[in-house]
């Protein structure tokens, strides 16, 4: 009786403590999304699925916290905090990042690539040269389909000196798309996170939009770069000014032909304002979606990649 007693209070006391590992696995990363996206590869031994989920968080114990980002941490800020299922969305980007091809980055270079993609604005289709364009000046891109609840728009990181733009297609809207974007390569251009711990993006473009002049300043210059490149703000007065306040389909049709550039991203700009409501004009937001991903690296929407790319 003594040792049955003694083998059943080994099994509650293993038990407990397999429990008690489990959530505080659960606790460090989103396991069960991780499982279902293919990031990580399931099991039902806890020994095993600790390993594989270290491994993927680049650490060796569950007390330690996982570092994305090289560089000495700042003080959080309401802005800055970033959750456990946000930061296994960041570590999948550096991880398939990886096996981009891209070239040697250099800021030239780049300034080369923005003509270069300024020429895609008029036409949805166009954006399916991104992904090269990117590339071929040392900017390596790829979409990462966003975990649920994450709210991610982007990130721009920089991974051995070499600028990454991930983006989620939170929204499949051809203004979401050209502002994240450009609002990352404003963060490409100015070396953010170079030299200092980087930010996360979330709530760029949106009726819940993180107001411009409520975020860190690096934030507020990407934001600036994003708009300014895609629409030059005096330019964009100066027709509201004199078109104002009844934005027809016709005018705004007009006015993205003769600026080279998809009525959908003029659409974008005003809602942004506040000019007119996120319900107006819907049917120029057009999706972008399929054609950006048919030409560059993506996990998600069916693109399934093995844990370990």
């Amino acid at each position: 009786m003594n040792l049955e007693s003694a083998n059943q209070l080994k099994k509650v006391r293993t038990q407990n403590g397999v429990v008690s590992r489990r959530a505080k696995l659960y606790s460090l990363a989103p396991i069960k999304d991780m499982v279902k996206r293919q990031w990580i590869e399931p099991s039902d031994a806890i020994d095993v699925l600790e390993k594989r989920t270290l491994d993927f968080l680049g650490i060796d114990d569950v007390a330690h916290e996982p570092q994305f980002w090289l560089h000495a941490a700042r003080k959080p800020t309401p802005y800055h905090k970033i959750t456990s299922a946000q930061r296994a969305w960041l570590f999948r980007a550096k991880s398939l990042a990886r096996t981009i091809p891209a070239k040697k980055f250099k800021q030239a270079r780049l300034e080369e690539g923005l003509e270069q993609l300024r020429t895609l604005l008029p036409s949805a289709q166009e954006v399916r040269h991104i992904a090269h364009i990117l590339g071929e000046v040392g900017v390596r891109f790829l979409v990462i389909e966003p975990l649920p609840k994450t709210q991610i728009d982007g990130v721009c990181f920089w991974d051995d000196g070499q600028p990454v733009v991930a983006l989620s297609f939170r929204y499949d809207r051809i203004d979401w798309f050209w502002f994240t974007l450009m609002h990352e390569l404003g963060h490409v251009k100015n070396e953010d996170g170079l030299k200092y711990e980087g930010e996360i993006d979330t709530d760029l473009v949106g009726q819940n939009a993180f107001p411009t002049d409520k975020k860190p300043e690096v934030e507020q210059k990407a934001d600036k770069f994003s708009s300014e490149y895609l629409i030059p703000s005096a330019k964009m007065e100066d027709w509201m000014g004199r078109i104002g306040p009844l934005y027809s389909k016709q005018k705004i049709r007009g006015f993205a032909l003769r600026n080279q550039m998809h009525p959908g991203i003029v659409v974008g700009q005003l809602q942004r304002r506040g000019i007119i409501s996120y319900a107006q004009n819907r049917e120029m937001l057009e999706k972008v979606r399929q054609v950006v991903t048919s030409s560059a690296l993506t996990d998600g929407w069916g693109h399934i990649i093995s844990a370990n790319p």
